[in-house]
């Protein structure tokens, strides 16, 4: 057998730049490359081998390690989680800073590789600079706090345990149910090491995606159910993108008049203006889905994970037989429903092709489905195409706003790919948002992070060049996590960023004064502050320190012209506008089940907690 000689840390690099991917018959390699920031933990021994491989394998340089974490979350989510990305850190500070991404990648079912440095096996120089002790556990460190959110998690202390670590990883990584963050702990010592590895290791390998088809009781008993419903209706979510369902949604359809609505992640699976799509459902939901949900007699679930804000905490559609799509098992039986596990193009093919003409949906439930569908977008066209506030004393809220950006260019709904995150935006733009194009629209809502949208908009623009990528961010998310605009400045990576400064949590403040609360710590207004009072944040300029275009506009004229320069910049633009922290779309939405207080002195609260009562007496359990 021929062997080469090769440090822990070069054939780890070796080894990943081996792994390709063929995608509509073009072949890519499966890792894009690898965002790091060097530390005493992995700059000599990962370091330098990224930089033998640097042709092969490209190594990205970020300004936080959370944020390249997100960067790269997004590139793989762009891609449907076809294509991914690694990200190394040193230890300590920047193996903590990865778990909070790593969380989010977890709960979105998202794939990405973690190489966190870590203290070294010999023990020798125990404790070394930014070692975690535990006196009661010697083998722990900080990358400990990374197993609950990783969906495989090794740490190599040996160069040998790559032959088996490494084919794991990629499979954990390419597993279309159990797709998630991946963590290889690599101790400092242990990456400089060297070891005789098999040469066949290195050869090249093509990711394979399973496409799993439904198992024939499984796929009966699901027949059986449709056919008895006559208002069936269809939840699309983010698993009917990653399986590239998107025509096999439609077909089904449209060949029984099955009306779709969509959550956060499944948005753009079926275009906005198709005859039948209701758009978003929920919490977040259009009047017209929502309707509908209230009312169906099937839930046809398909690649969801029924979080709260699709369901309305268990309280929309909880009359109706849920039968869920899923290739993931845990998801499929999910409320108890009925289980159809399998890939949800497959899935939806083989239904359609047993159905066959045999059953339709209710005539009456269709064309009905038509006409709400229709008049819901009627209703966005009204409310985003409104170029002033209705009241003088009014700024412009977030849907003129949407309404602004997206008449911007003649073919917004294809051509750009919105990126989001936290706060007011995400149920705007889940409500307003035309989204024409698979992919067009991208929500990070799994766990709504405050602080992923400029990053995710890096890995975005990463996955798509070719596309003008629009990020559209609160200024509290923003000052969460704002340094990756620098970075697409040095990457050239340009990014749109459409900055809505209601000049504080507004999302939140009108959270707690719904639960009863008072304005308390959410507004800058409502907030302790020092004898000089509130800062005077100038966005604009802060986004010219860090190397983009910006400009501060006043009203939503101001907008769309700002935007036509913005797509003409040559690199990152930022365009600030001053927003009404009050003003939301009032149409459509669900309950949401957020806890009040049980007890409290004052009147509003105590009323809030009846209301909520009230409304959980409408939830199943």
């Amino acid at each position: 057998m021929s062997t080469i000689r090769l440090t822990m840390a070069q054939a780890l690099v070796r080894y990943l730049a081996a792994q390709w991917v063929e995608i509509d018959g073009e072949r890519h390699p499966l890792f894009a490359g690898c965002f790091a920031i060097f530390g005493h933990g992995n700059v000599a021994g990962v370091g330098e081998a990224l930089y033998e491989q640097r042709e092969r394998f490209p190594t990205w340089r970020a300004h936080n390690e959370q944020g390249m974490a997100h960067a790269a979350i997004a590139f793989a989510k762009a891609h449907f989680r076809r294509r991914m990305m690694a990200v190394t850190t040193s230890i300590g500070p920047g193996a903590t800073n990865l778990v909070t991404a790593a969380a989010l990648a977890h709960v979105n079912r998202l794939p990405v590789l973690l190489l966190p440095g870590d203290v070294f096996v010999s023990r020798a120089p125990d404790p070394v600079l930014q070692q975690l002790e535990d006196v009661a556990d010697g083998c722990v460190s900080v990358n400990d706090s990374l197993r609950p959110v990783s969906r495989y998690f090794d740490r190599i202390t040996r160069p040998e345990q790559l032959l088996t670590a490494l084919p794991r990883a990629i499979a954990m990584l390419t597993d279309p149910a159990q797709c998630g963050p991946v963590t290889l702990a690599l101790p400092q010592d242990v990456q400089t090491e060297a070891w005789d590895y098999p040469l066949e290791f290195f050869n090249e390998q093509q990711a394979r995606f399973r496409c799993i088809p439904a198992v024939d009781d499984e796929l009966a008993e699901a027949i059986t159910a449709i056919r008895q419903a006559k208002k069936p209706l269809i939840v699309s979510g983010g698993g009917v993108l990653y399986a590239g369902a998107g025509d096999a949604l439609r077909r089904f359809a449209e060949h029984f008049g099955v009306p779709v609505c969509e959550t956060q992640a499944g948005k753009s699976a079926l275009p906005w203006d198709h005859e039948l799509q209701l758009g978003a459902v929920g919490v977040t939901g259009s009047p017209a889905a929502n309707e509908l949900a209230a009312e169906a007699d099937l839930v046809l679930a398909v690649g969801t994970r029924l979080q709260d804000f699709t369901t309305g905490s268990h309280s929309l559609f909880c009359q109706a037989k849920l039968l869920s799509v899923n290739v993931n098992n845990f998801d499929a039986l999910k409320w108890r429903g009925q289980a159809l596990v399998a890939d949800a193009c497959r899935a939806l093919n083989q239904l359609t092709e047993q159905l066959n003409s045999s059953w339709q949906a209710s005539p009456q439930w269709t064309e009905r489905a038509r006409r709400l569908s229709q008049g819901w977008r009627e209703t966005v066209h009204g409310i985003t195409n409104r170029r002033e506030p209705p009241a003088a004393d009014q700024l412009p809220y977030d849907a003129e706003v949407i309404g602004a950006v997206q008449r911007s260019h003649p073919d917004s709904a294809t051509h750009d790919i919105v990126v989001c995150a936290a706060g007011t935006l995400p149920a705007e733009l889940h409500k307003l948002w035309r989204a024409g194009k698979a992919g067009s629209y991208h929500m990070e809502y799994g766990y709504s992070c405050m602080g992923y949208e400029v990053a995710g908009g890096l890995g975005v623009k990463m996955a798509h060049p070719e596309r003008e990528v629009i990020v559209m961010v609160g200024d509290g998310s923003y000052l969460m996590m704002n340094s990756e605009l620098a970075t697409s400045v040095m990457l050239g990576q340009k990014l749109i960023v459409v900055l809505l400064d209601n000049r504080g949590y507004g999302c939140i403040n009108r959270l707690q004064q719904a639960c009863g609360g008072e304005p308390f710590n959410n507004m800058l207004e409502n907030c302790l502050t020092g004898p000089q009072g509130l800062a005077e944040i100038d966005f604009a300029k802060h986004a010219e320190a860090l190397g983009a275009r910006a400009e501060h506009v006043a009203d939503i004229a101001g907008l769309e012209a700002a935007m036509q320069r913005a797509r003409q910049s040559d690199r990152s633009y930022m365009v600030v506008i001053d927003t009404d922290a009050r003003r939301t779309t009032q149409e459509g939405g669900c309950w949401w089940e957020v806890a009040v207080p049980q007890v409290s002195q004052r009147p509003q609260v105590r009323a809030a907690r009846a209301g909520y009562e009230a409304a959980r007496k409408k939830q199943a359990l």
